[in-house]
């Protein structure tokens, strides 16, 4: 009789700790978005949603983000005739709540908790290589309020922790951009393959008077093409810090946003695309695109605690959940591979399960918590 109380409470206890995750993700061939539900064990696609207007043509889901109260979530359809679109939906339901018109190729994006407003980054694949923009949105009235120019290819669209400032980065200019939330203008720029070179220097070496400051190109008049090749930003939940993806020179940089100089070099694996970090401040997570690996890092001490095999090819998208313990990394696939989110535990670094979508799984949010 004993035994068969404290199975029961045992398994009162277990059902009482078990939580739900939910992640929203794209499938950018399939013209879908998933919800993903994982319960600390198992993950699996739940919901498949059908996104787009036109039956024919593949419009390409690409960048997703679910606003700060987890009400709505909102989809870029990156393709488009030829200006993407926005569009919102409303949480559980899955409704279409309303669409406003934005860029060329429009890309990753987050909402600010403090303007309520939408920037989404037109990361451009149509013509030449030349400077495009940061679309900022009135998530209310879904009407574009204003488009910001910044470098070629941006990408990685996140606000920092207060809210006030937007980062971004320009893949084929290699420049960091920060924009000002409120007054929705350029506040600073940084060339980060200078930054990469500069934060390997011993500066108490250099002699400064024999440098040819004449020859550096500030203003870049003609584009140059990035060898860094900056794909993402993150920024530090509790610090002035960001954290840039070189996809082109395989590492991760860290950016004083005090000092505007690079203060870490993280080497990675081939091709690190997408980071996110740990709301507890103590992991970053950087999807390796080519390598078709996941990297888990210590902040604190700059290691590398995990490199791990993704279930296939084309790594993607990182998000983290809210409560630090686990890492969701979508991945691409080729051909006709499906989709898959892989799940990973940032406490035992392992590869707990793995979800299976559409095509060409890419841009990934987490949602919510349920007990």
């Amino acid at each position: 009789m004993k035994k068969l109380i404290v199975l029961i409470c045992l398994l009162a206890a277990s059902s009482l700790s078990a939580q739900d995750y939910y992640i929203y993700v794209t499938a950018e061939s399939e013209d879908e978005v998933s919800v993903v539900k994982f319960d600390g064990k198992k993950a699996e696609t739940i919901k498949n949603i059908p996104v787009g207007v036109w039956p024919a043509e593949i419009e390409g889901p690409h960048g997703i983000t679910v606003d700060p109260e987890g009400e709505y979530w909102y989809l870029s359809l990156a393709h488009g005739n030829p200006y993407g679109m926005l569009y919102k939906f409303k949480t559980g339901t899955d409704e279409v709540v309303g669409t406003t018109q934005l860029g060329l190729f429009p890309a990753s994006m987050q909402i600010s908790p403090v303007t309520g407003l939408l920037y989404c980054v037109n990361f451009n694949l149509h013509g030449d290589m030349v400077p495009s923009t940061v679309s900022v949105v009135d998530v209310e009235s879904m009407t574009e309020l204003e488009q910001i120019t910044t470098g070629a290819m941006p990408h990685g669209s996140r606000l920092s922790r207060d809210g006030m400032k937007h980062y971004s980065v320009a893949m084929m200019s290699g420049e960091l951009f920060e924009i000002d939330a409120l007054d929705l203008r350029v506040s600073r720029q940084l060339d980060l393959d200078e930054a990469s070179k500069m934060v390997s220097m011993d500066h108490s070496k250099m002699d400064h008077s024999k440098m040819d400051h004449s020859k550096m190109n500030h203003d870049m008049g003609g584009m140059k093409h990035s060898a860094f090749k900056p794909t993402w930003v993150s920024p530090h939940p509790s610090k002035d810090l960001v954290y840039v993806a070189g996809n082109g020179s395989d590492e991760v940089l860290e950016i004083d946003t005090k000092s505007w100089k690079a203060t870490r070099k993280f080497k990675t694996d081939k091709g690190p695309y997408n980071i996110d970090l740990s709301p507890d401040g103590k992991f970053m997570v950087v999807s390796y695109k080519s390598a078709a690996k996941t990297g888990i890092w210590n902040l604190e001490t700059g290691e590398e605690v995990a490199r791990l095999d993704n279930s296939q090819k084309v790594t993607h998208g990182v998000a983290i959940s809210s409560d630090s313990k686990y890492a969701f990394v979508s991945v691409e696939g080729i051909g006709d591979d499906p989709g898959m989110v892989d799940v990973f535990d940032l406490q035992t670094l392992k590869l707990i399960d793995t979800a299976y979508l559409g095509k060409q799984a890419g841009g990934i949010a987490f949602w919510k918590i349920e007990d």
